[in-house]
């Protein structure tokens, strides 16, 4: 069972790394060039021009990634797996048509807020909706009401509240991943750490989940995930893939993911928390976004407050590009940043695990 998480990565990896090149000359044919603020980093203006929506490169290696490793290995798809991809590729779309936007009428703002917030409510709302159906034969949902950290605990808080909690991790996590995306290969690379370490966290949910409970040395620290194989599948061809692409989003950039992949990103990571049930863990993992988007909150907060900047730009790398670090040099850094954040996550998640047990 475990060579679908290895096919999966590998024709992940394949498609993107020679998959992504075709897109480019695609839209490098078409003009579909990025659009650069003209109060950004003034280093920023040689990218002007750069095809954009390169989003849609991992999106299908993912997909294609994910399908071609069940046919192979001959298993078939589980309702969480094409949950997790239908969020995916639902918010790819938002962000295609944001994107698509930008480049017609060759300005900054793509969909209108309404738009975009419709779209996104529309997709998550499916996805939460959907999670709460398909039981399996232990009466298991791909989704719980309870809220989670490395499992659920809690009481459980009903359909409309998970609705609700659904809906603000997707919008919030989709929204942080698209803030950083903001420098060559930084979203890109910071989401192939924390897909890895979904792949262990699925892995490990397989082998000591409660459907296993008679041949497991501790039944009390067992997981009630539904299909935890699955989302490791998944999370392993999303590393692969986002692997592949970073190979051109890597400065200097051939290609920008733009909106079509932050949120896509966004939503999947999102969804793979969700089905994991490690709702809460996810924001330690993934602290590179909710850093980033934080920086954004303080300065819009201080600046209405007191009219004043806390930083010299926001989101947060573009402070540092100001401060006289190259781009590499933040890239780089942020990286060092999130792959802590995982290794204390995955740390978190093995340390609850070994209390129960």
């Amino acid at each position: 069972m475990m060579k679908q998480i290895l096919f999966s990565g590998v024709i992940g990896l394949f498609l993107t790394l020679v998959g992504t090149p075709l897109l480019i000359k695609l839209l490098a044919r078409k003009g579909y060039g990025q659009y650069i603020r003209d109060d950004g980093p003034r280093t920023h203006g040689s990218k002007r021009g750069t095809p954009t929506m390169g989003g849609i490169a991992f999106i299908f290696a993912t997909v294609a990634a994910y399908f071609l490793s069940k046919v192979i290995t001959g298993y078939t798809p589980t309702y969480s797996g094409l949950l997790v991809l239908g969020l995916m590729v639902g918010m790819g779309l938002v962000g295609f048509l944001d994107d698509y936007i930008k480049i017609v009428k060759r300005r900054s703002l793509g969909l209108r807020a309404k738009a975009k917030m419709a779209g996104q409510l529309i997709v998550g709302i499916s996805f939460a909706v959907l999670a709460l159906q398909f039981q399996d034969a232990r009466g298991n949902t791909p989704a719980s009401t309870k809220l989670s950290f490395i499992t659920d605990f809690g009481w459980k808080i009903g359909p409309i509240l998970f609705v609700i909690w659904a809906l603000f991790m997707i919008l919030a996590m989709s929204n942080g991943v698209n803030l950083t995306d903001g420098l060559d290969g930084l979203a890109t690379g910071a989401s192939v750490l924390v897909f890895g370490a979904y792949t262990f966290i699925g892995v490990w949910q397989f082998q000591e989940s409660c459907a296993n409970a008679t041949t497991l040395t501790n039944p009390n620290a067992c997981y009630e995930v539904r299909d935890p194989l699955d989302l490791a599948v998944i999370a392993s061809a999303l590393m692969g893939a986002c692997l592949g692409f970073l190979w051109w989003n890597t400065s200097p950039a051939k290609i920008f993911m733009g909106d079509t992949g932050s949120l896509a990103l966004g939503g999947v990571l999102t969804g793979l928390a969700i089905l994991s049930r490690t709702e809460l863990l996810v924001a330690i993992m993934g602290g590179l976004f909710v850093l980033i988007t934080m920086s954004v909150v303080i300065q819009v907060g201080s600046f209405k407050l007191t009219g004043k900047r806390v930083f010299r730009m926001a989101p947060l790398q573009h402070h540092f590009e100001l401060k006289g670090w190259s781009e590499v040099l933040v890239v780089v850094r942020f990286w060092i940043i999130q792959g802590i954040c995982v290794i204390v996550g995955l740390g978190l998640f093995y340390a609850g695990w070994a209390a129960e047990k």
